[in-house]
């Protein structure tokens, strides 16, 4: 622009704005009145002139209550002028998110510079405001006001009538509590504020159940994700002091071994490692009286009490070394090698732990909510401080208690671990692990919901064998049926290879009823399996159409298959089920399950144990990508039809790259 439109007009400047209406008047023109003359300006239509005209008028109104507001004389006044302010907010024609950000900015910046103002006042700003929250967050510098007056009043009628639409909202529909970490704080002070009221928890669980909904499904996808990450920053504050007072807290993994390696500490963490006498035998007697006394940890420093079994771990290792396995009845008399650290929390932070872990248990109890719950919780998002906190790993117990119970493959499998060598909570609640209070129990629960899932393998079996092998023969011992099944199908599939340690596992079967029949049941399908496996029989074999698993179990128990290469059980009615007869099949190198029900708990066992297979017809099955990976071990495989499956592209190219 060049000559008098060179200078910008201030809104400031601008006295009136009014719209040309007089006869003969230009067209879609405003008049500016400014100090010295006046402007006229001209649109192209009368929507964009009416659209200017009402968007002047909102900018030199909002100047005027700026100039207004940024110096309160009175606070009656300034109360009035706050109302007038929202009213015109919600009366403007136009539609920005300015129009009601705005007046809440202005209002945020009034309060956050005067702090002199009396609860009433605060009060009567927030019920004078409360209309533009309805569709709109609260900008941080209110938030924080917000955060203040939760924590100062909580049993005010302002924290349940106001905020409790405004925090709905934004559990509703925030996307990243990253981006706006003052939401998340509000969040949590509203809750807290509820907490504190006389219904205490029962108030919290109202308000979590009106956030779900009456129905079986949540309607607001965000809702669950939101609390979530709401719990987990407040568990996290809970530990705050430790964990900032410190960067060189104990691993999860030096916790779970019970010592701390002094090498990697700063002085600011002392230590006590207890050693035991190298005598064997007298620590054997000792063993069981001296168990591990919990500590207080304190913000200043940690002390940690350990007690290590090195003679005995120096024994196992050299049994090891020599091709046996450690004596694993001694094993099962060694108490877990498990520090136990106990962290005393503030009075406040007690109340903000056991608030929020009560949370996650009413999250927990949603049948639609578990699933992604679990799929939230299966990385372990805790500090370890918290893992190493027994109140917090009792109470959280019941969440890991309703993942084992339930059916559903994507929640009990979120137990495991994400990845190899990361811990899981089935690690962390076995025996030994840093949460395990309860002599194997909840493990017991677990390891039978995934046995009963898609985990009867050889690599599950063998994890357990390796890594738990001690306690399941313990909870054997002790008649859980779980356990002693766990042990029959470890000597089934031939898991374990020292003769010793077989016969302690029969013996350990042997010294219950349930273990003692099981075991004879296994003895017979042994004896059946070796009738079975005996050399001779057809070749080939075709099953009817419409044959079920009872009829293929039948079959084959009447005779010799020892010879059988070739087996077709296309268009019959088997399911997965029938897997447990198929691996019997020593010399079979081709299998037809073409149109059958035979799906992915049935393919991932077939993969594991007939490695000689040669060719596998699975058109018209409704197996997955989940199970159809586990083809990818079966380097013997030389044709593979997948026709009308639900197999995708990725996992195309992938089993290509490994057959």
């Amino acid at each position: 622009p060049t000559g008098y439109m060179e200078n910008s007009i201030s809104y400031s400047a601008i006295e009136d704005v009014q719209l040309l209406s007089w006869e003969n008047a230009p067209k879609y023109c405003l008049q500016l009145t400014i100090p010295g003359g006046t402007v006229l300006l001209q649109a192209a239509n009368s929507y964009l002139r009416d659209q200017w005209f009402h968007s002047l008028q909102w900018k030199k109104k909002i100047y005027k209550y700026k100039k207004v507001l940024s110096n309160p004389s009175r606070w009656e006044v300034v109360l009035k002028e706050i109302r007038t302010l929202v009213d015109m907010a919600l009366t403007s024609p136009l539609q920005d998110d300015s129009i009601h950000q705005a007046p809440l900015e202005i209002v945020s910046k009034l309060l956050s510079e005067n702090n002199n103002l009396t609860t009433q006042d605060h009060e009567s700003i927030i019920v004078a405001i409360a209309p533009l929250l309805e569709n709109n967050h609260p900008p941080p510098d209110l938030c924080e006001f917000f955060c203040k007056h939760c924590r100062e009043r909580p049993r005010s009628m302002v924290v349940i009538e106001v905020f409790t639409p405004v925090v709905q909202r934004i559990l509703k529909h925030n996307m990243d509590f990253g981006k706006c970490p003052r939401l998340r704080l509000f969040t949590q002070e509203y809750i807290l504020a509820l907490n504190e009221l006389n219904a205490g928890m029962e108030v919290v669980k109202k308000f979590i159940h009106s956030m779900h909904g009456p129905t079986g499904q949540c309607p607001h996808p965000r809702v669950l994700p939101n609390l979530v990450a709401v719990c987990l920053a407040a568990i996290y504050s809970c530990y705050e002091e430790f964990i900032n007072s410190r960067d060189n807290s104990p691993s999860l993994k030096e916790i779970r071994n019970g010592c701390q390696q002094q090498c990697d500490r700063k002085p600011n963490l002392p230590l006590r490692l207890l050693h035991t006498s190298p005598d064997l035998v007298s620590q054997e007697a000792t063993l069981t009286e001296s168990r591990l006394k919990p500590v207080i940890v304190t913000s200043n420093e940690i002390h940690v009490e350990v007690e290590r079994n090195n003679t005995a771990n120096q024994k196992m290792t050299a049994n090891v070394g020599n091709g046996s396995e450690p004596n694993l009845i001694d094993c099962l008399m060694v108490s877990p090698t498990c520090s136990t650290m106990s962290i005393e929390l503030s009075a406040q932070a007690d109340r903000i732990l056991g608030c929020y872990v009560e949370i996650l248990k009413m999250l927990s109890d949603y049948d639609d909510w578990r699933p992604a719950l679990a799929s939230l919780l299966q990385p372990i998002p805790f500090p370890k401080e918290a893992l190493a906190h027994e109140k917090f790993t009792k109470e959280l117990k019941y969440v890991i208690q309703r993942f084992a119970e339930d059916p559903r493959q994507e929640v009990h499998s979120c137990l495991l671990s994400v990845r190899a060598g990361k811990d899981g909570w089935f690690q962390l609640y076995s025996p030994g692990g840093v949460a395990c209070d309860d002599d194997g129990e909840l493990f017991a629960s677990m390891v039978h919901i995934l046995m009963g899932s898609c985990y009867k393998t050889k690599k599950f079996l063998l994890s357990l064998a390796e890594n738990k092998l001690g306690p399941c023969m313990l909870l054997a011992l002790r008649g859980n049926q779980t356990m002693v099944e766990i042990l029959c199908l470890m000597l089934e599939y031939n898991i374990i290879d020292n003769n010793d340690t077989q016969l302690q596992i029969i013996s350990t079967l042997e010294s219950t009823d349930v273990g003692k029949r099981m075991y004879e049941q296994l003895c017979d399908r042994q004896r059946e399996l070796k009738e079975l496996q005996r050399k001779g029989g057809p070749t080939r074999l075709t099953l009817p159409s419409k044959s079920t698993d009872a009829d293929l179990a039948r079959l084959l128990s009447s005779g010799s298959f020892g010879n059988l290469e070739n087996l077709s059980l296309a268009f019959t009615n088997v399911t997965s089920a029938c897997a447990e007869h198929l691996i019997k099949l020593p010399s079979l190198k081709q299998l037809n399950l073409w149109s059958t029900q035979f799906g992915d708990a049935g393919l991932r066992l077939l993969s594991e144990h007939l490695t000689m297979l040669q060719v596998l017809n699975l058109c018209e099955t409704p197996v997955t990508d989940a199970g159809l990976l586990a083809l990818s071990s079966m380097k013997s495989l030389c044709s593979l039809n997948m026709n009308s499956t639900k197999l995708s592209a990725d996992t195309y190219e992938d089993l290509k790259v490994f057959l």
